[in-house]
């Protein structure tokens, strides 16, 4: 995301965690708002102010934007809870399938990352839509991970989405295009 957010290479790194830094809540080189450097002018893409202040009108019109989505992403990792972004997008990409055998073949792949209990990115959803979408994978349909999706969505919008826009980094974002649209 050239011009927006980037890192000391001024590259979007993948923000990635040690075991003993995972213990510390620190990302690999330090925080992360020591980690995300900002620029002072809107993007070539016209991101600016008014686009970032819209992020804080719901958690839809984040998501609807590219940019907002990778910000959200990178907050949700340095607070240990992005499989619940990550599940929302592999739903998001599942409703697209249209072959059959595509959508049964992902559709187990999905329940065995992050609905089977243990699961490696296990999401935090009740036992009776967990045991739903184990019956409904075995004839799936677009709509299988529905429940799920709406559980995680509605986690991410009343706990994860208020901490975003109480941020430093939401903060910082702000505070920099809105200095930049006073220059």
């Amino acid at each position: 995301m050239p011009g927006l957010v980037t890192s000391t290479t001024g590259e979007m790194q993948h923000l990635s965690m040690d075991t003993d830094n995972k213990k510390r809540g620190e990302i690999r080189g330090g925080n992360l708002k020591s980690r995300l450097k900002l620029s002072q002018a809107p993007n070539a893409d016209g991101l600016c102010f008014e686009e970032m202040s819209q992020w804080s009108h719901s958690l839809e019109r984040l998501l609807s934007s590219k940019y907002g989505m990778k910000i959200f992403q990178a907050f949700l990792k340095s607070e240990f809870s992005d499989e619940n972004i990550e599940f929302w997008l592999v739903c998001e990409d599942y409703k697209k399938i249209k072959a059959s055998f595509r959508m049964s073949s992902k559709a187990k792949k999905i329940f065995k990352r992050y609905i089977q209990a243990e699961a490696v990115r296990e999401i935090n959803i009740d036992h009776k839509t967990r045991d739903s979408i184990r019956r409904s994978i075995k004839a799936p349909t677009t709509v299988c991970f529905d429940d799920a999706q709406r559980i995680v969505y509605g986690l991410m919008e009343r706990d994860s989405y208020p901490r975003f826009l109480r941020s430093d980094i939401y903060q910082a974002l702000l505070d920099s295009a809105s200095a930049s649209t006073k220059m």
